[in-house]
């Protein structure tokens, strides 16, 4: 027997300085989290005894808006496993929310180009040296 809390969705478009780009901001506090996301129970099974294995402890919570899913069932209890569900949205919202710095394009130095080519040419000539020997017998 499955449960399932259906709540409305809420986000927040938030401009990037150039204007153009749309980041989607969701909010990562337990209301909001609880507004948002669907959550449901399920039989969490491993060690724990029978209470585990008989009661629904298990949690999965589905953050609507963004689509992320998480689970929690490391605790006997269905409570004690719905904070940690709940903490571990919010870690992962915050995660997905950080800008990004974007990478600058480096190329090689001079003496990295120079490394290269000269470990290029010995294994040439230990390639080459094996051909001549064959080719000798």
């Amino acid at each position: 027997m499955k449960r399932r809390q259906i709540l409305s969705t809420r986000k927040d478009a938030v401009k990037s300085e150039k204007g153009t780009d749309t980041m989607t901001k969701y909010e990562t506090d337990r209301e909001a989290l609880e507004r948002d996301c669907d959550m449901e129970f399920f039989v969490a099974g491993g060690p724990g005894g029978q209470h585990r294995n008989k009661v629904e402890t298990g949690v999965r919570l589905t953050h609507r808006p963004s689509g992320i899913v998480v689970n929690a069932t490391e605790r006997r209890s269905q409570s004690a496993n719905r904070d940690a569900a709940f903490e571990r949205m919010a870690e992962k919202l915050i995660e997905m929310q950080k800008v990004r710095k974007p990478r600058r394009a480096t190329k090689p130095s001079a003496a990295a180009k120079e490394q290269r080519i000269e470990g290029k040419k010995r294994k040439s000539e230990i390639k080459q040296s094996r051909s001549r020997k064959n080719q000798d017998e």
